[in-house]
């Protein structure tokens, strides 16, 4: 079947990914983490010669229109604007909240832009579809380079390896990961971690603001199948708490 023609405006954001967003948690429309996002995107939008972000009001005020009990809010930037979409948490899976099936992805992070969020996102997005092929919640990323393991589809990972916290290098600057390792107050370290490193880690974690902190049952991938000890969080937080439609 044929694809229906459709008049694209001529924008830089539509045409070469020319944006920056970050993606939040709310908790009956007020957004977690706003001040960290909003830094973080700041970041992005100087990289790419764009406008910056609304004010931290602004946004609140925008995501209050929504009260979502747990929401799931998008600003995105462009050089003509910026729009948001503020739509209920999706949950995840029951099957996979107490461990969840992780793919790892040949698919590599863009060595340039790894660090940012973009509207460069077609291989997160691939990622996420062939993990979704595999029967797996989530997939890993390559490094631009496809010697390490670098970050997630929409997640941020985290492992623990002989009592140590391991942050892979080479991704996204995880807001949620970040005050994660702040409230935990756990020795952390940034590491280059390659694909064969996963099965030193005796606990494995998946962070970002849809998934809050989840842990992993399995990675699989091409040449790999490991299997980890799923620990939940030994706190409750409800910046870090997994999505079950309540």
């Amino acid at each position: 079947m044929s694809a229906d023609w459709l008049s694209t405006p001529a924008d830089p954001a539509a045409l070469y990914g020319e944006s920056a967003f970050s993606t939040l948690r709310t908790r009956h429309g007020v957004p977690l983490l706003l001040e960290a996002h909003l830094e973080r995107l700041r970041g992005t939008c100087r990289l790419l010669g764009l406008p910056d972000p609304p004010a931290a009001d602004a946004v609140r005020e925008d995501a209050a229109r929504h009260p979502h009990p747990w929401g799931r809010y998008r600003l995105t930037v462009t050089a003509h604007g910026v729009w948001s979409q503020h739509l209920p948490l999706p949950a995840v899976p029951e099957a996979q909240r107490a461990g969840a099936d992780v793919w790892l992805s040949g698919w590599r992070v863009h060595p340039q832009l790894a660090a940012h969020k973009t509207g460069n996102y077609l291989p997160y997005r691939l990622a996420a579809l062939e993990a979704v092929g595999q029967g797996a919640l989530e997939a890993l990323l390559l490094s631009s380079d496809g010697g390490r393991v670098a970050d997630g589809s929409r997640s941020s990972p985290l492992l623990e390896v002989e009592g140590e916290l391991w942050v892979p290098s080479g991704g996204l600057q995880s807001v949620t990961r970040a005050a994660l390792l702040a409230a935990w107050g756990r020795p952390w370290r940034e590491v280059e971690l390659r694909p064969e490193d996963l099965c030193r880690a005796q606990h494995l974690w998946l962070c970002g603001s849809g998934l809050g902190v989840l842990p992993v049952a399995r990675v699989r991938g091409a040449h790999l199948a490991l299997s980890f000890a799923a620990r939940a969080l030994p706190f409750e937080d409800e910046r870090f708490r997994v999505p079950d439609g309540s």
